[in-house]
């Protein structure tokens, strides 16, 4: 919301309710202007307008809703916030809870944002490496304009060098050499398909514990680190999934991405898991 949908003036005078009323009194506003951002130093007010039905450029204003005061309402400028951006906004609110937040934000787009309320999306992922890579697509994703709701997300990785504590064998092996694991102890990696001397403890996931069977002919002990085995109960969650080959596979609360997501498919599974969820409008566009 910006120029054409949400205006800022300058005015002398304290934002307080009869100030505003005297202002209103009168007021002529642009056809498509949804809201008036009152600026008086650094105090900002936020009112809602409601005009009279005519024809041209500019109405009348018939009647208003004072959305935020000053003691209500912040100011943020963040060049690099995209105003239009649902998912950005939401985080923006999330950060001033029970404010009114206007911002200044990409090419000096101004907007506000006021009682969003966010939805939570849980990423489970595993590191290394290091970012979580579905973390990095979600951000994209969410970044693209393609997600238009209010969703923000939130990690919780599986480290597995963490995990290397918990080996009761002499030596461990990780799933993948381009993990860049190692540990003090002996250490192998299942791609590498490695001749194994001594008792090994692997640290993976199903896919992996599979094929350790498949090449030794023998189960191993095995620590599990497959992110779609650590989603909570009755949490919005994203995982990587061995299982998915392409697109996404939805199941109540989780939606699993293939191993090798694409940033499409990350958006299609967004969209799909928050599909039966409150939708809220987006900012508008201008």
């Amino acid at each position: 919301m910006h120029c054409k949908d949400a205006s800022m003036r300058e005015v002398d005078v304290p934002l307080t309710p009869e100030n505003i009323a005297r202002l209103m009194d009168g007021w002529r506003a642009y056809v498509r202007a949804e809201a008036l951002i009152l600026r008086n130093g650094d105090d900002y007010a936020v009112v809602e307008l409601h005009k009279a039905d005519g024809k041209g450029l500019f109405r009348d204003v018939e009647g208003y809703r004072i959305i935020s005061l000053p003691e209500n309402t912040v100011f943020v400028e963040d060049p690099d916030l995209d105003v239009l951006n649902l998912p950005a906004m939401a985080v923006l609110q999330s950060g001033h809870p029970g404010k009114a937040v206007v911002v200044r934000g990409m090419f000096s787009h101004i907007s506000y944002v006021k009682d969003l309320e966010p939805l939570r999306l849980t990423v489970v992922d595993n590191v290394p490496p290091a970012p979580s890579k579905l973390g990095v697509l979600v951000r994209i994703a969410l970044a693209s304009g393609f997600v238009d709701l209010p969703v923000v997300m939130e990690e919780r990785i599986i480290d597995m060098l963490s995990k290397v504590p918990e080996v009761e064998t002499e030596a461990v092996m990780f799933p993948c050499r381009a993990s860049h694991l190692s540990s003090d102890r002996p250490f192998y990696f299942l791609d590498d398909s490695p001749e194994v001397d001594r008792p090994v403890t692997l640290i993976g996931c199903h896919l992996s514990r599979r094929i350790y069977r498949e090449l030794y002919g023998s189960d191993v002990p095995f620590i599990n680190v497959c992110p779609a085995d650590h989603v909570r109960d009755g949490e919005k969650t994203i995982v990587k999934c061995c299982k998915v080959k392409q697109g996404y596979e939805l199941d109540g609360d989780v939606v699993r991405v293939p191993w090798g997501a694409t940033v499409p498919e990350v958006v299609d599974a967004i969209n799909a898991l928050f599909s039966s969820s409150g939708r809220q409008r987006a900012p508008s566009r201008g």
